[in-house]
């Protein structure tokens, strides 16, 4: 879970739209992106690395990712 002041300033970074949780992922469901969070903490907002939003459901918006 990501720490709640963090989220609160957190938007997403392609349209800067409203982001919310959902299981091990971080979703714009404007954009249909799913963020990893990795290590049940750690936001990975790079749009490169997200998921497509079906994907992610898909997988019921759980992954195995890890930080190196």
């Amino acid at each position: 879970m990501i720490d709640s002041k963090l989220f609160e300033l957190m938007a997403c970074p392609r349209c800067k739209g409203d982001i919310h949780e959902k299981g091990m992922f971080v979703l714009c469901r404007r954009c249909e992106l799913a963020f990893p969070v990795l290590d049940q903490s750690i936001p990975d907002m790079i749009i490169d690395e997200a998921w497509p939003l079906q994907k992610a459901e898909k997988n019921d918006f759980k992954h195995d990712l890890k930080i190196e």
